[in-house]
């Protein structure tokens, strides 16, 4: 499958205001944001298998990436009026994931095995498993964030050609497939 026919089957989910393909020795990292998810502001640190502590270190999730050679990039953007509008951003970002979901499935099934980081950690189930001391219920599909990667979505977005900031009463979000 060529690049031109991946970004094809990416364009055909509406969800998408934008894809693009990099090399993934172009994704900037930064292992300095994980202190954003050792502050636990969404609740998962230590509560979900796809957030840290349990997803891995930012080494192991950037040789995770590097192990594959390009990644797709996707971007939605959603109308949010208020950024304090937990339901919506979550909302937003299930439909963001969902569609990524969807166009992985494809990619797979032409033989591109991967990586997912979503725009939020794995929500595919109402409650995580870790939370019954029970495995995971979806372990081909589960997903961490882009925040427990520690990518620098602004610079990727940038290299991308994407914007990352959007007008007051937008959201923009990202995700990303390396395969």
């Amino acid at each position: 499958m060529t690049n031109e026919r991946i970004l094809q089957i990416a364009r055909a989910e509406q969800v998408f205001s934008a894809a693009a393909i990099v090399p993934t020795s172009e994704i900037p990292f930064d292992s300095g944001f994980r202190v954003y998810c050792e502050e636990n502001l969404c609740g998962n640190y230590g509560a979900n298998y796809t957030c840290p502590p349990d997803c891995g270190s930012p080494e192991e999730l950037r040789r995770r990436i590097l192990a594959h050679a390009h990644a797709l990039v996707l971007q939605s953007k959603w109308d949010i009026p208020d950024y304090r509008d937990a339901d919506a951003i979550r909302r937003a970002k299930t439909a963001h994931n969902a569609a990524m979901l969807r166009v992985i499935s494809r990619l797979r099934a032409g033989g591109h095995c991967g990586q997912m980081a979503g725009a939020s950690n794995c929500l595919l189930c109402e409650r995580c498993a870790k939370l019954e001391d029970e495995p995971c219920r979806h372990p081909e599909d589960a997903y961490c964030c882009m925040s427990a990667y520690c990518i620098h979505v602004r610079s990727l977005s940038e290299r991308c050609g994407m914007d990352y900031a959007c007008p007051d009463g937008h959201l923009a979000f990202f995700g990303l497939y390396a395969f």
